[in-house]
């Protein structure tokens, strides 16, 4: 009986855990595409009352469309997402909803929202047992489902009013940023149209986390359009801008024979060759893929992300120095964007000629000092300190990217040689000792005190 009450708790203990988005673990980077982000949220963001500068958008490789936020000022999009948006519009409708999330703080009022239904499950099962206890078994086990169906009644109803209010919060800060609501209202009928095909029977509107898409937007419909702003159009520079980077992931996460269907050769737009530059790089044709990149640098000279795709295609195609002075104008171009930076850096080091060595080892360190999530730039770093025989900064290089990459173990045991090795309390150090210490109580929770293999 015993095991029995455990298992139900544990049931719906994991049911109201799923009812957070997981986060996931591929996040994609790419500094085109997080300038947008910045630049297109910015005002929706401090018509929040949050500060730009504190407010994330991260994208997550999954195709299915999904955003969400999991505490902090980090909103989450899945790929899938920006390849099921017709236009930044659509977008920013989402990432407006979903800094009304984080602007009420959601995710810690979700929390209660679960201990409430708790309880009550807690209850049916005491009640359940003691039924059961007294020879009442249909009566228990029935107090036992009966509880359980109140409880996740009352943790859904509360999620359905969470999102109706991110919805009021997404429509005011739209409206304060002087951004149309049409973009909402659209890719809320997306999901309507989407719920259809996925439900082979009517939705029960009681049963789901979200209120209902097409009652979302008959409430949010006759409000937005009669905003000032519901008829003013998207930024053109922002628009262009996202059908660039909807084009170059589609052409970066797709089979590039799909990619060549949805953008034949001799469609020369700027989304297309983007796409298509992608498309041939995983083909490994590096010389029709860099064409695609000069033909788009012919069209916009100097383009920054351009010249990162170009030099990225020649450096993994072989030929680190060619892609030095690409890349090198790609970074002046984004004032030192740390990602294309490290990518830069990166091409210094592969030409294996050590008088490159201190160039890159200067671009390094003031990329991640800019941007320390940044596991391939904690690895280049590593690689130079390496080279100059400074095993103990090597170690904190690398236990800086275990850390970032989840693999406590290692990055525990890189913490502990760079300890050894820094003199004690400088900066370094100390920053080391963090390490450690996270790692060191993540080790604990897995269990996982294994010695890791030396790099």
């Amino acid at each position: 009986m015993m095991k029995f009450l455990r298992q139900l708790v544990a049931a719906f203990l994991a049911a109201t855990l799923i009812a957070q988005p997981v986060l996931a673990q591929s996040i994609l980077r790419d500094a085109e595409t997080e300038t947008l982000f910045r630049d297109m949220s910015a005002p929706m963001i401090a018509a929040a009352g949050l500060n730009p500068k504190s407010v994330d958008i991260v994208m997550i490789g999954d195709g299915s469309i999904n955003a969400f936020v999991a505490g902090g000022q980090v909103v989450y999009i899945h790929s899938g997402l920006i390849q099921a948006a017709d236009n930044a519009n659509e977008v920013q409708g989402v990432i407006a909803h979903e800094l009304g999330h984080v602007a009420a703080g959601d995710v810690l009022r979700s929390s209660a929202g679960a201990s409430e239904a708790t309880g009550i499950t807690l209850l049916s099962l005491l009640l359940g047992a003691a039924a059961i206890a007294a020879g009442a078994g249909d009566a228990g086990a029935g107090i036992l489902m009966a509880g359980q169906q109140a409880a996740m009644g009352k943790y859904l109803a509360f999620s359905r009013s969470v999102e109706a209010g991110a919805d009021e919060s997404a429509r005011r800060y739209l409206s304060a940023s002087k951004i149309s609501g049409k973009g909402m209202i659209s890719f809320f009928k997306k999901l309507r149209a989407e719920e259809y095909r996925l439900s082979q029977e009517k939705i029960d509107p009681y049963a789901v986390t979200h209120p209902l898409s097409g009652d979302r937007v008959a409430i949010l419909s006759e409000r937005m359009a009669a905003d000032p702003a519901w008829n003013t159009p998207t930024d053109p520079a922002i628009e262009a801008r996202f059908q660039r980077v909807k084009a170059k992931l589609f052409g970066f996460v797709n089979d590039p024979k799909d990619t060549l269907v949805r953008f034949p050769v001799g469609n020369n737009s700027i989304p297309a060759r983007y796409a298509r530059a992608y498309a041939f790089h995983k083909q490994s044709f590096a010389d029709k893929a860099v064409a695609e990149t000069d033909a788009l640098l012919a069209t916009i000279p100097h383009d920054p992300y351009f010249e990162e795709l170009k030099g990225q295609i020649l450096l993994e195609s072989g030929r680190p120095r060619e892609a030095i002075p690409v890349l090198r104008d790609a970074v002046k171009g984004t004032n030192y964007q740390p990602l294309i930076a490290a990518l830069f850096a990166h091409s210094l080091i592969a030409t294996e000629d050590k008088a490159f060595y201190p160039e890159a080892k200067t671009v390094l360190r003031n990329a991640v000092q800019r941007d320390r999530e940044n596991p391939f730039a904690w690895y280049q770093l590593g690689v130079i300190y390496s080279q100059e025989g400074d095993t103990a900064r090597a170690a904190l290089a690398s236990a800086e990217r275990f850390d970032l990459t989840g693999q406590a173990p290692q990055a525990l045991y890189n913490a502990r040689i760079a300890m050894a090795g820094i003199p004690k309390g400088s900066s370094d150090w100390i920053r080391a000792q963090d390490i450690l210490m996270v790692a060191q109580n993540q080790v604990g929770k897995d269990g996982k005190r294994r010695k890791p293999k030396d790099e």
